[in-house]
């Protein structure tokens, strides 16, 4: 059938409607890989009671914004979802959908500016995971389009010069039966100027270190950018998580000095750091630029990318964050007055209303945004500025709901696109009281 899509939604998917029924207004088809406008031949793939699902056959009234792909994996690799648009349509894309988030869910019309920061289209990304295919060939694998199945991939233009580059090297090992074959996954990290990277391998039980360390000497013969090589037998946890990776052995380093214009900064395997590498000054500079006092507490403080330039304005840091790895880096990272906890930021929360009065509060939770304990406890602080980072609009939408409800007013929004190509949305939002 043909329908003409009318927007774009979070996800990455276009909403068109099929044609109204008895009972009143079309339902709603989403379909991947369309713009805003396009008429589209479409083929139905599945139908439920409220919503339907679709693939576009042909377009037959393209976008002005339409373009041609840079990436031969585009449209079965379920990375990226924009390539089809041109990179400043991206931009209005998101811009729009993260309004009309704050429209439906927190009920919010923007009356400031929607400040835009742009990012180089390609590769802009710092870290990259595989999963290892062996059979029935070898294969770096990203998962297909909406689906567990692996697609091979042999470069990735998001990525940076040097993860392809590493990427390519480890192709070449794996062809020639030098991977073993308990490795089940291979994340690239590269450090700011891409001059060094670290690899992360997940391993099942069965690996020994032996067979870890012969692999990592291997590597750097074959490449000697790779400044280490850090084997675990469990998978990466996200940074909320207070779960340890065992370790089963390493050859080189374990971290990597990530310099920036701002500071600099230990991050060891495992640690979370933000992925665009180009954009992270500018991030930094959102957040923290423009504040100053006595006490600003850093929540979800990962490594201290932001804490480690806040303790230059604040007499007092206190930076919170749960993941062993991570809060070892931060430790690490941080200066005299700068105070390190290890903890759940609702477990911490809990603990300090009415002994802590902050004047700034940063908090940059998880996708799935805070949890209702955690708003209390952020609202119960009542300190006088806040600044929420989000990677979701709908999370995003709901917290700040919750704040502006508890007596905050939005000062400042934006929208930091480190995620080109993608559907990905990060934003930063300054809130007063």
């Amino acid at each position: 059938m043909q329908l003409t899509i009318e927007k774009l939604i979070y996800g990455g998917d276009g909403l068109a409607r099929l044609p109204a029924d008895d009972q009143g207004r079309g339902k709603a088809v989403f379909v991947p890989f369309v713009l805003e406008g396009e008429m589209v031949d479409i083929s139905l793939t599945e139908q439920k009671p409220g919503f339907a699902r679709g693939n576009a056959d042909d377009i037959l009234m393209p976008s002005a914004h339409r373009i041609e792909p840079r990436c031969p994996y585009f449209m079965r690799c379920g990375g990226c979802h924009y390539q089809q648009s041109s990179y400043s349509h991206q931009l209005e894309i998101k811009a729009a959908i993260l309004r009309e988030n704050l429209r439906r869910i927190a009920k919010l019309e923007l009356d400031v500016e929607l400040a835009i920061h742009p990012s180089p289209e390609w590769n802009y990304r710092n870290r990259s995971r595989f999963t290892v295919r062996f059979e029935p060939e070898f294969g770096l694998c990203y998962h297909k389009f909406n689906s567990n199945q692996l697609l091979p991939v042999e470069q990735c233009p998001i990525s940076s010069p040097l993860i392809n580059q590493a990427l390519r090297a480890l192709w070449e090992m794996g062809r020639a039966g030098e991977l073993a074959k308990e490795i089940g996954e291979i994340e690239l990290f590269a450090n700011a100027d891409d001059t060094s990277l670290l690899i992360e391998a997940y391993c099942s039980e069965e690996i020994s270190n032996s067979s870890i360390e012969k692999w990592g000497h291997d590597c750097q013969g074959r490449m000697p950018a790779i400044a280490g090589v850090a084997a675990f037998k469990n998978r990466a946890s996200n940074s909320a998580s207070l779960e340890k990776k065992k370790e089963v052995a390493s050859v080189g380093k374990k971290q990597i000095e990530y310099k920036t214009l701002k500071g600099s900064y230990r991050v060891s395997a495992g640690s979370f750091f933000q992925v665009n590498r180009h954009l992270i000054d500018e991030l930094v500079n959102i957040v923290t630029e423009g504040h100053s006092g006595d006490t600003v507490l850093d929540l979800y403080a990962g490594v201290g990318l932001f804490s480690s330039v806040l303790n230059r304005d604040f007499h007092r840091v206190i930076a919170v964050e749960s993941s062993p790895t991570s809060y070892s880096d931060l430790l690490y990272n941080s200066a005299p007055n700068v105070k390190a906890v290890h903890a759940m930021t609702e477990q911490y929360l809990e603990n300090v209303p009415g002994k802590l009065r902050p004047d700034f509060v940063l908090v940059d939770p998880p996708r799935s945004g805070l949890s209702a304990n955690a708003l209390r406890g952020l609202v119960a602080l009542n300190a006088p500025k806040i600044t929420y980072i989000s990677c979701d609009p709908a999370t995003l939408a709901r917290d700040l709901r919750g704040l502006l409800n508890s007596g905050y007013q939005l000062k400042q929004a934006h929208l930091i696109d480190l995620f080109p190509q993608t559907f990905h949305i990060e934003s930063a939002f300054h809130l007063t009281r």
